[in-house]
């Protein structure tokens, strides 16, 4: 009998990758090692339950592994309040070599004001640059999400926003850009 599942060939690059023996797998996806070892030699193909159980041990052992928002954070944050003026804005902005910020009131993020946003306000109403507010020129709210959520949620929320927020119990801890991740691939 031959292999006519092709994920099957990826169950021995897996299961090397999270420095598993075929014995180790097996346990944790509570199959024989016997099994494992013919599924990796292309000679049996396995019921589609224990096929599953394998990929879920595998899955299980790479969320395990995987990265997660609280090793990636930036713990150095700067807020807006809905009152700063946009000139303070930039200054800061400039200043810190960041391109958005969050707006936040009583411990609440009521939106982000971002160099996009200044720029596309300013440009419909240039008469109005001097006295614009962070609360007229804010965009929706980043995404929060915890300190444990996975890199590949991150990368996800990363490619339809500008940040991401991370909070623990309610409380804003640190702050994730595209810049962020993209410094934990080096």
């Amino acid at each position: 009998m031959t292999m006519t599942n092709p994920s099957l060939i990826h169950i021995k690059t897996l299961r090397k990758r999270y420095h598993l023996n075929q014995k180790q797998l097996a346990e944790k996806a509570q199959v024989s090692q016997s099994l494992i070892a013919k599924i990796e030699a292309g000679k049996v193909d396995p019921s589609f339950t224990k096929a599953q159980q394998i990929f879920q041990a595998l899955e299980e052992l790479r969320q395990k592994e995987e990265i997660k928002a609280g090793q990636v954070m930036n713990t150095k944050m700067v807020f807006a309040k809905p009152t700063d003026s946009i000139k303070d804005l930039i200054k800061i902005i400039k200043m810190k070599g960041i391109s958005q910020v969050p707006v936040r009131q009583q411990g609440k993020i009521l939106g982000l004001v971002s160099e996009s946003a200044i720029l596309a306000t300013i440009g419909e109403h240039p008469e109005k640059a001097s006295s614009l507010k962070a609360v007229e020129v804010m965009e929706d709210a980043p995404p929060i999400v915890s300190t444990r959520t996975g890199l590949r949620t991150l990368v996800e929320l990363l490619k339809n926003h500008p940040l991401i927020l991370v909070a623990e119990k309610g409380e804003i801890k640190g702050v994730i850009s595209k810049t962020d991740v993209l410094g934990r691939m080096e």
